[in-house]
């Protein structure tokens, strides 16, 4: 297993920077999963660590050696693109050999490990195969297969599922997740999908523009998100963030008028995410102690099946609601918003960090 560490990897383009002084730490053994939005530069850093992009500065160190200036073969990484980028010309199995041959072992060494990488992504029938035989999941399993074979210090995983459709691709998050734990590997994983991100990781790494935003255990992100843009951005559906300006006490934003405390009034960014948003027909009633009681109409509804999700305009501001199960609501139907005040997260406007109400 391998530790890796990044100091102030930053990445310019001219007079464009992708990244702007990204640290952290990957432990031993870890999977830790970069998530971010298209072009938010995640990519750009798996390839910076992978020797594919040279970083225009800070220190990449594995193992307590800086790797920054090694060759990628140098540095014994293993990735796994987007694409499959398999040799169409060879077969399974000689797809699966090819990084050793270029290593140098012997016939018996190759095989003894090809062999047991097709057992363990249950390749073994297809080692005769060639890729146009096999299906896009097969596919997947090759490729990962042509990584675990090398037995690298780290993976790098790149997208690898975007290619496939959604149930094969919840079933290859539980065989990576799988792997991972048989082969203990350290591992950086880039998916935009946060369902991947929150599901795979036991830590996750939010990137946006080229920044960290926030490193933690996906629930701590998710139940405590450092800035407005984390809070939209993990979490299906995604948290209602509304903007308006708190005074004497009180948050205002349309008809969303909650209590809230702050130690300096001004502009804000109230967040609620949409399972802490409860409905009932008809007009508000007396709120209970720590809850809020708002007047709305439905605006719009989806109908997910295991889920109905109700867009609710509360005088000009808007309120997402998750309930569970087939529900009928209907477009301009009056509706009473409840909402849990302890439920509620407070951002900046200007800077989107996260504040904290004062109690009482």
């Amino acid at each position: 297993m391998s530790r890796l560490r990044l100091e102030r990897i930053a990445k310019r383009y001219r007079d464009t920077t992708v990244l702007h002084e990204v640290s952290f730490e990957v432990e031993d053994g870890e999977l830790l999963v970069l998530v971010g939005p298209s072009g938010c530069g995640k990519s750009t850093l798996l390839r910076v660590v992978a020797g594919l992009v040279p970083a225009s500065s800070g220190e990449l160190w594995l193992d307590g050696e800086r790797v920054d200036q090694l060759t990628p073969r140098e540095r014994d990484v293993a990735m796994v693109f987007q694409s499959y980028a398999l040799y169409p010309h060879m077969s399974v199995r000689e797809n699966l050999a090819f990084p050793l041959r270029l290593r140098g072992m012997t016939r018996a060494e190759i095989e003894q490990r090809v062999q047991e990488t097709a057992r363990i992504l249950g390749l073994s029938e297809l080692l005769a195969r060639r890729p146009s035989e096999l299906s896009g999941g097969q596919m997947q399993r090759v490729a990962l297969g042509r990584a675990i074979v090398r037995r690298p210090r780290l993976f790098l995983f790149d997208e690898p599922l975007s290619n496939l459709d959604a149930k094969l691709r919840g079933r290859m998050r539980g065989e990576i997740a799988r792997l991972h734990r048989e082969l203990g590997i350290t591992t950086i994983y880039v998916t935009h999908d946060q369902a991947e991100a929150m599901t795979l990781g036991s830590r996750i790494a939010v990137l946006q523009a080229g920044r960290l935003l926030q490193l933690g255990p996906p629930l701590e992100v998710f139940q405590r998100p450092a800035t407005d843009f984390v809070a939209g951005f993990i979490g299906s559906p995604a948290m209602n963030l509304v903007a308006g300006e708190v005074r004497a006490g009180r948050f205002e934003s349309g008809g969303f008028s909650v209590p809230l405390r702050l130690a300096e009034n001004g502009r804000v960014r109230v967040g609620v995410r949409p399972h802490d948003v409860a409905l009932h027909r008809g007009r508000p009633g007396p709120a209970a102690s720590g809850r809020a009681e708002l007047a709305a109409r439905v605006a719009f509804v989806e109908a997910l099946g295991t889920q109905t999700v109700v867009e609710c305009d509360l005088g000009g501001a808007r309120l997402t609601a998750s309930v569970e199960g087939p529900q009928i609501w209907r477009e301009g139907e009056e509706v009473a918003v409840s909402i849990r005040l302890a439920a509620l997260h407070v951002f900046d406007a200007q800077s989107g960090l996260r504040l904290e109400p004062e109690s009482g």
